[in-house]
């Protein structure tokens, strides 16, 4: 890929102005690092390329993407005009594959911003290099998650009663405020981090972006300079929101399981869903980080900026939050199964040797018992592993989002027979259309903003020892550093 002229040792002026800022507001804390200069132009020289120019690939996937959406739209377009009816859902299993769908979006939104501002907090430095794309994947989860409640309403029109005649004694209305207030906050956290970085790419693109997308980075920047003034300011900002996204974060998804554990079901009657579903939502998420650094990584070549050591931090991580959803399953079903209420024996029977029993069980092993081994074994402990235990995790928390709901809504409130719910065609179209749009919308802030946070990893990070020789022996298929496999 062709480098963005002007991007050699004697250019680094932008970069330098942010250093020189930031040691005059931190001069005491000793936060700015020394880089080689070198690898400071090659990091800028990566981290931009991809806004410069775009190849034909490209536009075939976004092609793609673009008619696998066209698809689900036209199948939404089938639902407003002759009704729910064209869906699996009835009035006894009322909520189906959307309802599920909206919970895994919103879940895997959690651990992006949430997770990103719990470890800048905690001074995590090993992190920086995928703190952005795990703050894209929260603001792309929230926005199509978001689309699902419309989408379950026969007459979407009706939202506005919502707000018109609103109970706010009612979770739906709280839910509503939660992710609003939610997607507005991880909206301003991820443009933050970004505006020296807008910068850099206004001063080092020049003629190899198009004119729109330098007219684009000029206005983002809003007259970035790194003097110090905008240093303080910048990190006052930050500051404020982690400490402020923290707690909203978590309410979101408390909120969404009270829909569940406020409502009048054998399957829904607990007061753990709130931290069951929190630690949901950081499990599937990390889970959504992983694969989507692997993807770019690969793609974008950021192989040295991006190593073995995100993917093992991130993958010790789940491996403690499937410990940690065990261990509230194990809560879950023992306190229910002790007491044997009416309709629990149904629904215990349903779920572990009924219709739903292969689901249950690969949510079970695959989900929380595999990745956790994967972590534990030396072997399987690799980027590989850890991509791996991340498809499981990830395959296995929709599934739990599908067995709460339509497990759930199947248990009989009446002496009738139960109903069983597929979901149609047009359901699934639409699925297909909204993992499209998460992944288009992914694509595009890929092409318009650096995947990667240059200026944190630049003045908080620096170079990993050894990263770049354990990369290039993994490109030639020779051994990494100190003769160890490159991985």
């Amino acid at each position: 890929m062709a480098e963005a002229p002007g991007a050699g040792d004697d250019d680094v002026d932008a970069l330098d102005t942010l250093r020189l800022g930031r040691a005059e507001a931190a001069a005491d804390a000793h936060e700015i690092l020394a880089v080689p200069p070198e690898w400071r132009a090659r990091l800028e020289r990566r981290g931009l390329a991809p806004l410069a120019g775009t190849g034909w690939r490209y536009y075939a996937w976004i092609g793609a993407l673009l008619a696998v959406l066209g698809w689900g739209i036209f199948a939404y377009t089938r639902q407003l005009d002759e009704g729910l009816i064209v869906t699996g859902m009835r009035d006894r299993i009322s909520w189906g594959l959307y309802i599920a769908s909206f919970v895994f979006f919103i879940g895997i939104s959690h651990a992006g911003t949430l997770l990103s501002a719990i470890l800048r907090v905690t001074r995590a430095r090993w992190q920086l290099s995928v703190t952005r794309m795990a703050e894209f994947i929260t603001v792309v989860a929230l926005m199509v998650g978001a689309l699902f409640p419309f989408i379950d309403m026969g007459r979407p029109d009706r939202i506005l009663n919502i707000l018109e005649y609103g109970r706010w004694q009612s979770p739906l209305m709280w839910d509503i405020l939660a992710i609003t207030t939610y997607l507005t906050g991880s909206t301003l956290y991820l443009y933050l981090p970004l505006i020296p970085d807008f910068a850099l790419a206004r001063d080092r693109l020049g003629p190899t972006a198009p004119r729109w997308k330098r007219a684009f980075f000029r206005a983002a920047a809003v007259g970035w300079n790194g003097s110090a003034a905008q240093r303080r300011a910048l990190e006052r900002a930050m500051t404020v929101m982690m400490l402020v996204i923290i707690p909203v974060a978590v309410s979101v998804h408390t909120v969404v399981s009270w829909i569940f554990a406020m409502t009048l079901r054998v399957a829904f009657n607990t007061s753990i869903f709130g931290a069951f579903f929190v630690a949901g939502a950081i499990y599937s998420g990390i889970a959504a980080i992983v694969l989507l650094m692997a993807v770019l990584r690969k793609l974008l070549r950021l192989e040295e900026y991006i190593t073995r050591t995100q993917f093992l931090y991130l993958g010790y991580m789940m491996a403690a939050f499937s410990l940690i959803m065990t261990y509230f399953n194990v809560s879950e079903y023992a306190v229910h199964g002790y007491k044997m209420e009416a309709g629990v024996p149904f629904h215990f029977e349903q779920l572990m040797v009924g219709p739903f029993a292969a689901l249950f069980w690969f949510y079970i092993f695959g989900g929380l018992g595999a990745p956790a081994i994967i972590m534990l074994v030396r072997r399987t402990r690799t980027i590989a592993g850890v991509v791996c235990a991340a498809v499981f995790v990830l395959l296995a928390m929709w599934i739990e989002r599908y067995l709460i709901v339509v497990a759930g809504l199947r248990v009989p409130l009446e002496p009738y027979a139960p109903r069983d719910y597929f979901p149609s065609w047009v359901e699934l179209s639409i699925l297909a259309g909204a993992f499209a749009l998460f992944a288009l919308l992914i694509s595009v802030f890929a092409k318009l903003f650096p995947v990667i946070s240059i200026w944190e990893v630049v003045e908080h990070r620096g170079p990993e020892p050894g990263a770049r020789a354990e990369n290039e022996g993994s490109r030639r298929g020779r051994p990494g550093v100190a003769g160890r496999p490159a991985r």
